[in-house]
């Protein structure tokens, strides 16, 4: 079953609750994608609510134009904003998420994978220490002993809703997602990024080092950030298209 690309919500402040409006239509047997970009703002998991300083920070950065949004996945802090593009996938499986939490990554560097070597930009999937929201896995560009994260994976699984639920039970719906630096200032974003981890003293900081957009991979210009996005959500599209979700 072909992938249904979604327009954001566009009466939606919270763009995460616009993203897991998509497993409603994964209950309905559906497999849906949206491609989005968000204003300026930084993404935590809800496992930050341990700092005392969570609500305070976010007051302030809200004040200053920078909200912060909970999401329910796992991770670390995602710095949001121009030049970041995200690709969320919805879709029921028959397995438990033991089962195929690995593969729901390993399609999603697949997609993405595929999508930017079209556009001349090889990547593989890595753990990259120093980076924001670390994981196995990244997307990086460059050698392994020197790779700069250009993309990160994240997932949420739900159990689906009785009526849809197959004879055993374990019917779940996957929301998969990654966070793609486009256009992005890799200096800028981890500023953000680390102004926020010091105001809840966290103690984690982020090196902008370890990060690389795809307007750095492919050598930079003026004449590919101005078309580089659209270039960017066509190649991940035509990916998706080519690449079955795991079931």
């Amino acid at each position: 079953m072909p992938f249904a690309f979604i327009d954001p919500d566009a009466s939606e402040t919270d763009p995460l609750q616009a993203e897991m409006a998509l497993l409603d239509l994964a209950a309905q047997g559906r497999q849906v994608a949206q491609l989005w970009e968000a204003p300026v703002s930084l993404v935590v998991p809800r496992s930050y609510l341990r700092y005392a300083g969570l609500a305070a920070a976010r007051t302030d950065f809200a004040q200053r134009g920078c909200p912060v949004w909970l999401r329910m996945s796992g991770g670390g802090l995602v710095p949001q904003g121009p030049g970041i593009l995200n690709l969320s996938l919805a879709y029921a499986v028959g397995r438990p998420p033991g089962a195929l939490s690995d593969a729901v990554y390993l399609h999603l560097c697949e997609v993405i994978g595929k999508g930017l070597q079209s556009l001349g930009v090889g990547t593989h999937w890595q753990a990259v220490a120093g980076s924001f929201c670390d994981g196995r896995y990244n997307l990086a560009w460059g050698p392994p002993e020197d790779a700069r994260k250009i993309a990160g994976t994240a997932q949420y699984w739900r159990r689906a809703p009785t009526d849809a639920q197959s004879p055993d039970g374990q019917r779940h719906l996957v929301l998969a997602h990654a966070v793609l630096l486009v256009t992005a200032d890799p200096e800028e974003i981890n500023q953000r990024a680390n102004a926020f981890e010091a105001a809840i003293e966290s103690g984690r900081r982020y090196d902008a080092g370890k990060v690389v957009s795809v307007l750095e991979a492919l050598g930079g210009g003026t004449d590919h950030q101005q078309t580089l996005m659209a270039r960017v959500s066509h190649a991940l599209r035509e990916s998706l298209a080519q690449t079955p979700a795991p079931q």
